[in-house]
């Protein structure tokens, strides 16, 4: 348990719903951090599975007729890096909020913090991760598990294998109105397909594999019951108790979520963001 577990945080055990929602809640729950002093964690899926484009992706990498083709939705993150697909079923995902002024400053220092229920959480699941001990070149930039691998925030598996061991976790962090929100993809099982097909790319899956593993590869649990190690970590990490979303924080989400990260202006061209800061 950290120090934080002196304040009060809610785990929320969220419903499968729709990319642009997923990324609104969060700033919903940044909002709430500040306003009613209630910090939370989360674990939640995502329902259509849904490609999430880094903030200053561009595009051009998105093959829009297979996302189409498949049934495949697509938003745009406010952290930075490249896309990354999450499937419904193969994908866990995971939030922390907390207000900037009662963690640490410095970025690698909150990464640290804020990942140690991450490894924690798949430890519980009987997988060997850790943070990757050495830096691997990029493979494809604009994917997320493509991209190079930095031992800052990129959590990897079996940890035993050093320079060989594969990619499982990408985390990214951005600060909203003085809160610090982290959130991160956890591969359950691996569909290398689609994280290839979403790609305006000739990549092949092979190279995917080759870089990336999953907690099903890696020991081979059930996907609830890797969901509930995660959460249960991150419950005990910061002291939360169990909790749901305010229907004015939901409310408030599925207006953000339409007026923001379901528009194309901000898919495409993130103006609705650069409109805000203007």
């Amino acid at each position: 348990m950290s120090d934080l577990a002196e304040r009060e945080w809610r785990l929320i055990r969220d419903d499968p719903r729709e990319g642009p929602l997923q990324m609104a809640v969060e700033e919903i729950a940044a909002r709430t951090a500040l306003e009613d002093d209630r910090r939370t964690v989360r674990v939640y899926s995502w329902e259509p599975s849904t490609l999430s484009l880094g903030y200053r992706q561009e595009p051009e990498t998105v093959d829009w007729e297979y996302c189409e083709r498949n049934g495949i939705d697509v938003t745009r993150r406010q952290t930075g890096g490249g896309g990354i697909y999450h499937d419904s079923y193969a994908d866990i995902s995971y939030t922390i909020v907390a207000p900037a002024a009662e963690v640490p400053g410095d970025l690698m220092d909150c990464y640290e913090l804020f990942c140690e229920p991450i490894l924690e959480g798949l430890r519980r699941m009987g997988v060997d991760a850790d943070f990757a001990s050495a830096e691997q070149s990029s493979i494809y930039q604009p994917s997320c598990y493509l991209r190079d691998i930095n031992p800052a925030h990129d959590v990897v598996a079996p940890a035993s294998a050093g320079a060989d061991a594969k990619k499982i976790s990408g985390n990214a962090q951005y600060r909203q109105r003085d809160v610090v929100i982290q959130h991160g993809s956890i591969s359950y099982d691996l569909e290398s397909d689609h994280h290839v097909g979403v790609f305006e790319t000739d990549l092949e899956t092979d190279t995917f594999d080759e870089r990336v593993t999953s907690i099903r590869d890696e020991v081979g649990i059930e996907r609830d019951a890797a969901v509930d190690a995660l959460a249960t970590a991150l419950a005990e990490w910061c002291g939360a108790e169990e909790g749901t979303w305010r229907s004015s924080e939901l409310e408030a989400a599925r207006e953000l979520a339409d007026r923001k990260f379901g528009s194309d202006a901000w898919i495409r061209n993130r103006e609705v963001l650069e409109a805000e800061e203007h």
